[in-house]
């Protein structure tokens, strides 16, 4: 399909074709992730290129018609929403945003999907992003609605404000409840990884002791963040010779499975109601996973009685 752009005014790529189209801008996105949009000749590369009068503009039309192969096939557990905030419960094996080797959908493409009004600052594929997981992991994440939001939830990672605690199964119990602090960079020699430095960035970490699986070789621990650096928790239970189940990347070596690790406390100050909090439901791979290693009644009853009004404050 060839389209010519004979207005005087000048628009994005993506809110040109939705509107023209009468498709999302996500699937608009995802045309342009396979190179399927063209102007004046040229492979579009970005959703927000301005285009102008006179500009044409092909769309390749076999991929419109097939619109299942560029539409969001996943759905996503709202936890909590108003006008400045939207809190959700990420699935895993979905990246948060997009990226030049991603193919398929991410939480940013879910959002725009769903018409949800997003904060900008962060650049076009980062829209309401103010805090990512990683691919695998799953949890509670808080997406901002506008730029006011965003700003006073990025202040509020500075200042300690806001906050997640995870859980997660490692392969060998620790030996005591433990604070680790060092410095963070990324592998020398793999540069996928990040590791334990002489130099880098200040990371620090909380670790507690929940509860041992039926045969104490595994154990369900709470992780506390004081600082949000990339593979936090994977690199400094590394550091310690531990590792989260499936967690290959960082030196897990048994049965294959996802990262088990899930974002299952979140606090924050609300932009304008306060302090306020949210649990993440765990996914049912985990929650399989633990019904049949470790003792779900006591699972249960430990997280139900942890005080994290009192963990917030463990300095």
């Amino acid at each position: 399909m060839e389209i010519k752009y004979s207005a005087n005014s000048q628009v994005r790529l993506d809110i040109f074709l939705s509107s023209y189209l009468h498709i999302s801008r996500s699937q608009i996105l995802n045309l342009i992730k396979h190179q399927l949009i063209t102007i004046n000749g040229n492979v579009a590369k970005k959703a927000g290129v301005i285009i102008k009068e006179n500009d044409i503009i092909k769309v390749d039309t076999l991929a419109l018609d097939d619109n299942l192969s560029y539409s969001v096939d996943f759905d996503i557990e709202i936890i909590y929403e108003d006008d400045d905030i939207l809190v959700i419960n990420k699935p895993p094996y979905i990246a948060t945003h997009g990226a030049p080797s991603l193919k398929e959908s991410s939480i940013v493409d879910w959002l725009k999907a769903n018409n949800k009004q997003l904060s900008n600052i962060s650049g076009e594929k980062r829209e309401g992003i103010v805090h990512r997981l990683d691919k695998q992991t799953s949890g509670a994440m808080v997406i901002a609605k506008n730029n006011v939001s965003h700003s006073l939830l990025s202040l509020q990672l500075q200042n300690k404000t806001m906050g997640r605690f995870y859980i997660a199964v490692i392969d060998a119990p620790l030996k005591s409840d433990m604070l680790i602090e060092c410095n963070l960079s990324r592998n020398i020699k793999n540069r996928l990884k990040i590791s334990k430095s002489a130099v880098g960035r200040y990371s620090k970490s909380r670790f507690y002791k929940l509860l041992l699986s039926k045969d104490s070789k595994t154990e369900l621990i709470l992780a506390k963040l004081y600082t949000g650096r990339t593979h936090q928790i994977r690199a400094h239970l590394e550091s310690i010779n531990r590792h989260i189940l499936g967690d290959s990347l960082y030196g897990y070596k048994g049965k294959d499975m996802r990262v088990m690790l899930h974002s299952y406390f979140l606090y924050l100050e609300h932009p304008k109601n306060g302090k306020i909090s949210f649990f993440a439901n765990i996914f049912d791979d985990m929650k399989s996973y633990l019904e049949n290693n470790f003792d779900m009644e006591m699972i249960s009853e430990i997280l139900s009685n942890l005080s994290f009004s009192n963990l917030i404050n463990d300095i």
